[in-house]
This record gives structure tokens, C-alpha cells and sequence, in this order.
């Protein structure tokens, strides 16, 4: 028994239970998250100053508007053209020059655009004429549409997938939907003080900074390979958006039989086909088939489109209500809207941490669920409510409604870029531009020919009353539209992980 047990070895020692607890090795330890380093968090400084003043430019000449044209001439039904001109080429050339960051850097092409809209800003502000103020807004315009993209494409490739690119999202998407309140409240106020012409001189010293900071901070970024320019598609989907802006900004203004808005709409939808039939053919296309057949990139970007369209349009409703059935001046109107502002920067910063203890759907539901409630909420007022009843139920409702829209836009931004390698980082977030400047573009026309459908075109204030909740109503429903695509076709996704079936069609 001796000798086989040396031939064995020693017997081991016998253990108890609590002993082998303390000799079970420890876990590793888990890596520290990632932070925001010193240069990190002046890239970042540098393209929210510049994503915030490309939204404030949505907005802050809405109010200047009639100061605009009893300036410089503007004929009444020429007016619109000061807003007209600047959402069709910032909605039709997202996509285009997405790709152009692409193939000659998005650094540049960032720089580039924010020296353009200095410069058209300077000559808008200085305008002598109808014309060369529509010639400075269409400039201005086209430099959204290239820094829009090429900025968030920057962002993407600078913050690395997970919560650090959450938090820039967050933080961007609030500022961005900040800066469209912003952008009503400042107007109002630079018209009011100063003149309208201020609305245009405050972009130049920002566009002035950020080109001279925005170099030296910030990295190129381009794919290691340069994709062809495929100028069919570009020339297809450039102009289906045209006409359909067009076609949809007709609508609002004549309502949806007038032959201008049919055509528009028509010319469209054809071009936008023509598109889809094109890239399905050419050896290296603008937007890859396969890409729009990931259902977080198509469903994410729809989503875009609605969050985008329902919280601006929902901001010309109210204006209609506070301007024409509680007489508010312009001014105090826009101001009624920092409340909203507040919200969505709420929502912005939430967001992140949101979708990191759930998954981007959860935010994207429980967002819009809160945006539409709110909303309906404003079905509410009425037209015989005095202004603090009336401000008692609008304000919270819009604050709220600013929260759950944000978490919307956050989780679509993450949902849209999510999954990508870097190479596609420009067309995904192209899109993403895309969808955001379309959804802008297009949600005040939309709100607007309701309204004038329900009105039946009159101006009293019993009918606008009655076509601003038919139209309050239909935006709430467009927001629950938007949640059931999120239920349906999105798969539950945690950060850092890819859900099974994501790149279904």
C-alpha cells in the first residue's frame, strides 16, 4: 500500500468546503469603461458647435420672414421661396455629398462647407435684393447638406461603437433639436433688436471659429478605398428629393390637388424608383442595396423621418395656435418654446443611458409612446382658453413630448450607424442626414396642408383652431406610426452587440 502510494505521489491534502471557496481564483477584472480624452472632448466641442448652428439655421428666419420682405421687396407669394430655397438643397444633396465626403475626406469636406455657409451668410446678411438673397440661401443650403453628413460622419469614426459614440449621439441629437427651438426664439429676438439681416451675421464669427479650430483638432477620415462616384444614382435620388420637397411644399401652401404639388409629387416618387432601379445595376452604387436591406438602416432611417417630421412641424402648429387664437406676438411665441428646448436636451442626455441598461428598440418605443401622449395631449386646448390656462397645459406637454422625441432621435442615430464598419460610416450616416434634413423639410408642409385642408382655406379662428388639432391629431398618430415599425420590424439590440435577423430584409 506504501509503495503504491508513492508511486501515485502524495495523497492531497483534504479541503474544506469554506477553503475551497477562498482558493477559487478571482475573476479578471472587468476593463474600465472608456473615457473622453482631452482631445476627444474638443473634437467633440467643435462639431456640436457646428451641428447646433446648421439647426439653428432651420429655423431662425421663420419669424423674420415678414421683416425680410418688407426689406428687401419680397412679393407675399414670393416669401416662402426664403424658406423654400434653403430646404431643397439641403434635403436633395445630403445623400450626394455624403459621398463626396467619401472620396475626398470628410474632414475637408466638413471645413469646406462651414467656410461656405460663413461666406453665403455674409452675403445674405448683406443682401440688396430678392434675388441675391435667395441666391445666399440656396448657398447656405448646400452647406448644410454637405457639413450635415461629413460632421456626424466625423463623430462616428471619432467615438468608437459602444457609450462613448452613444453620449456624442445624445449630446448631438439634443443640441441639434435645441437649436431648431433656438433657432425661432433667437430670430425673434435679433429681428426685434437689431434687424433680420443679424439673423444671417451670427453665423459668420461661429463659422469663422470652428474653420480655424476644426483642422487642427480634428483627424481625416476617409475608407482605406476610394469608391467611384456613381453620378446616375446621384443625379436620380438628388432629384427625386427635389421634386418631392417641391411637391410636398406646394401642397402646404395650395393644398393637394394644385398641379404644381401633383406634378412635383409625381416626378418624385418616379425619380426616386429610377434610383432604386439604378443602384441595383451599377458595379459600385451610391447606397448599396445590401445596406438599405439591414433592417436597422431602412427601419431606423424611417423612423428618422417621422421623429424628425412630427416634433418640427408639431412647433408650426403651435406657433398657428399661439399667434392666431391667443394673439401672441412672434416674439413672445418663440419664446414659449424654450420650455420644449429644455426638454429635448433632457431627453438628449437620458437617451444614452436609456439604451445602454435596455436596447435601442426600448428607447425607441418607450420614446415614442411618451412623444405621442404628449401630444394628443395638446388636443386639449381650445379655442375659448385663456392664454395661462392655455400655457398651463401646452408648456409641460411640449416639455415632455421634447423627452420622448429625443429618446426617438438618439436611439434612430444609434440604430442607423450601429453595425457599420467605418468604410460605410459615410453612407450610413449620409442616410441618417438624409433622413433628418427630409424630415425637417417635409413635416411643416405636410401639418401645413392639413390644416388648410381642414380649414377648408379660412382664416378665422375657429377654423385654424379646428385644422391645427385635426393636424395635432394626425401628428400624434404619425409618432405611434413610428413606434409600431420599431415593435415590427427591429429586433431587440444592446449596445456592442448585433440582434439575430438584424440584416434581414
Amino acid at each position: 500500500m506504501t509503495a503504491v502510494s508513492s508511486a501515485r505521489g502524495p495523497a492531497p491534502a483534504a479541503t474544506s468546503p469554506r477553503a475551497a471557496v477562498l482558493a477559487t481564483p478571482a475573476p479578471p477584472a472587468l476593463p474600465a469603461p472608456p473615457r473622453l480624452t482631452g482631445r476627444l472632448r474638443l473634437v467633440l466641442a467643435v462639431l456640436l458647435v457646428a451641428q447646433f448652428m446648421l439647426a439653428v439655421d432651420f429655423s431662425i428666419l421663420n419669424v423674420a420672414l415678414p421683416a425680410i420682405g418688407d426689406g428687401l421687396g419680397f412679393p407675399l407669394s414670393g416669401l416662402q421661396w426664403v424658406a423654400t430655397s434653403f430646404a431643397l438643397a439641403a434635403a436633395g444633396f445630403t445623400l450626394f455629398f455624403g459621398r463626396i465626403g467619401d472620396l475626398v475626406g470628410r474632414k475637408r469636406i466638413f471645413v469646406g462647407s462651414l467656410a461656405l455657409l460663413g461666406a453665403s451668410s455674409l452675403v445674405g446678411g448683406l443682401a440688396t435684393s430678392p434675388e441675391m438673397l435667395l441666391a445666399a440661401r440656396v448657398a447656405q443650403g448646400l452647406a448644410t447638406a454637405a457639413a450635415t453628413p461629413a460632421g456626424l460622419s466625423l463623430l462616428t469614426t471619432s467615438f468608437p461603437e459602444g457609450p462613448l459614440r452613444q453620449k456624442a449621439l445624445g449630446i448631438n441629437g439634443a443640441l441639434m433639436s435645441a437649436g431648431f427651438t433656438a433657432g425661432a426664439v433667437l430670430g425673434g429676438v435679433l429681428t426685434d433688436l437689431l434687424s433680420w439681416r443679424w439673423a444671417f451675421f451670427v453665423n459668420v464669427p461661429v463659422a469663422l471659429v470652428v474653420v480655424a479650430v476644426a483642422p487642427v483638432v480634428i483627424r481625416e477620415s476617409r475608407p482605406a478605398v476610394r469608391p467611384r462616384l456613381d453620378l446616375p444614382g446621384a443625379l436620380t435620388v438628388t432629384l427625386g428629393l427635389l421634386g418631392l420637397v417641391l411637391g410636398m411644399t406646394q401642397a402646404g401652401e395650395h393644398g393637394w390637388s394644385d398641379p404644381r404639388a401633383v406634378v412635383g409629387l409625381a416626378a418624385g416618387a418616379l425619380l426616386l424608383v429610377a434610383f432604386v432601379l439604378v443602384e441595383a445595376r451599377v458595379p459600385e452604387p451610391l447606397v448599396p442595396l445590401r445596406v438599405l436591406r439591414r433592417r436597422n438602416v431602412a427601419w431606423g432611417n424611417v423612423i428618422g423621418v417621422i421623429a424628425f417630421a412630427t416634433e418640427t412641424s408639431l412647433v408650426y402648429l403651435l406657433t398657428l395656435y399661439l399667434q392666431r387664437a391667443l394673439d401672441f406676438t412672434p416674439l413672445a411665441a418663440g419664446l414659449s418654446f424654450g420650455v420644449l428646448g429644455a426638454g429635448t436636451v433632457l431627453g438628449g442626455l437620458a437617451a444614452p443611458r436609456v439604451i445602454a441598461r435596455t436596447s435601442t428598440r426600448a428607447a425607441l418605443v418607450a420614446g415614442g409612446v411618451v412623444q405621442a401622449v404628449a401630444t394628443a395631449a395638446l388636443l386639449l386646448l381650445g379655442a375659448g382658453t385663456g392664454a395661462a390656462a392655455s400655457l398651463a397645459l401646452l408648456l409641460p406637454a411640449t416639455f415632455v413630448g421634447g423627452v420622448g422625441n429625443m429618446l426617438v432621435i438618439v436611439g434612430f442615430m444609434v440604430t442607423a450607424t450601429n453595425g457599420l464598419p467605418d468604410t460605410e460610416q459615410g453612407l450610413a450616416t449620409g442616410l441618417a442626414s438624409m433622413s433628418q434634413q427630409v424630415g425637417i423639410t417635409l413635416g411643416t408642409p405636410i401639418m401645413s396642408a392639413v390644416v388648410t385642408a381642414a380649414s377648408a382655406g379660412a382664416a378665422t379662428v375657429a377654423a385654424v383652431q379646428h385644422g391645427v388639432a385635426v393636424a395635432v391629431a394626425v401628428n400624434a398618430g404619425l409618432v405611434l406610426l413610428g413606434v409600431a415599425a420599431a415593435v415590427m420590424f427591429l429586433r431587440p439590440r444592446r449596445p456592442g452587440g448585433v440582434a439575430a435577423g438584424e440584416a434581414a430584409a
